[in-house]
Formats: structure tokens, sequence, C-alpha cells
């Protein structure tokens, strides 16, 4: 349940922006397109503001939790640490994604149609990335299950 929450979410906000939004500006009104527009703006330039002054810190942080994770899970055996690792290392993709579009856009700003085709083309490599994941982390738990069932 927690696997379908996470990546429902996850391709649900493409950097702060709800995926709703963005489909009403897809048909290209006007007023969709300038509440896209200052969505996008707001939330680009909030999340490379926390990039640039703890980005360092962040990324140390999570390489951190994800090998702590790995190792507790994987070395130690614990379920839990593997399914949070299984679970967060693709999620921590999708934020490295999101974060690569942000300081892109920030760079050079799209508008209209333009922004809401980049947007699309992320928010379907956001949903590639979650359909692979999530059939990893079901083939491991199968795999896992199978192998911890006695059959005798």
């Amino acid at each position: 349940m927690s696997v379908a929450v996470a990546w429902g979410a996850a391709s649900n906000w493409l950097i702060g922006v709800p995926f709703d939004v963005l489909y009403r500006a897809r048909k290209c009104a006007a007023q969709e397109l300038a509440d896209l527009e200052a969505l996008v703006d707001i939330n680009v330039r909030r999340i490379t503001k926390i990039s640039d002054q703890a980005g360092v810190a962040l990324a140390a942080m999570l390489a951190f939790v994800l090998a702590m994770l790995g190792m507790a899970g994987f070395y130690y055996g614990i379920e839990l640490a593997q399914g949070l690792f299984v679970m967060g290392a693709p999620l921590s993709v999708v934020i490295a994604v999101n974060l690569r579009l942000a300081l892109q856009l920030r760079e050079t700003p799209l508008a209209g149609p333009a922004l809401v085709s980049r947007l699309i083309s992320v928010r379907f490599w956001t949903q590639v990335i979650a359909m692979v994941a999530i059939f990893f982390s079901a083939m491991y738990g199968m795999y896992f299950n199978i192998e911890a069932t006695l059959f005798f």
C-alpha cells in the first residue's frame, strides 16, 4: 500500500506542481497556462534555493541513509530496511530528475506549450521509473517470500 501511495504522489507532483494543473494547461487556455507558469516559477525558485543552500548536505544525508538501509537490509537481513531501500532508491532518482528539471528551468525558463511539453515528458519518465521500481519490488517481494517459505 505504501508503495502505491509513494509512487502515486511522486508521479502526481512534478517539482511541486500537481498534475491536474498541468492537465488543464495542456489545452492552452490562457488562465490555466498563467497558473501553471506561476506555480512552476515559484517552485523552481524554492527548489533551487534549497539546492543552493543545502544541496550538498542533503545529498550526503540521502546517500548515508540509503547506504545504511542497504547494509541493514541486504547484509544483516532486516526486512523493513530492505523494503525502505527498494522504495527509497528509485524515489531518490525521481528527486534527482525533479531537481535537474528545476535547475534547467532556472537557466532557460520555458513558457506556454513548451513548458507543458517538458513537464509532460518528465512525468512520463517519472512513471517509467515508477513502473520499473514497482515491478522490481514486486518480483523481489515474491522471491523473498518463496525463499522464506517452508514447504514441509
